[in-house]
């Protein structure tokens, strides 16, 4: 499914280990938030599935968008 634009450049339910350590853009909605002592989870969906993200407190800016 080719779903390169300007706002996404995959779909959340198809990121698979290949773009480890890639940059890339997403577009969806947060289906869950958890905060687990200062490590945020949230878990991102699209119309392709789901997506686990996980946002470190040593990235500050990630951080405390999540949060």
């Amino acid at each position: 499914m080719a779903v390169h634009s300007k706002y996404r450049d995959e779909y959340c339910g198809a990121v698979t280990e290949s773009l480890l350590e890639q940059t890339i853009s997403i577009v969806g909605w947060v289906h869950r938030r958890r905060d687990h002592g200062g490590v945020i989870f949230l878990d991102m969906r699209d119309r392709a599935g789901m997506l686990h993200v996980v946002v470190d407190p040593h990235t500050p800016e990630a951080f405390g968008t999540a949060d």
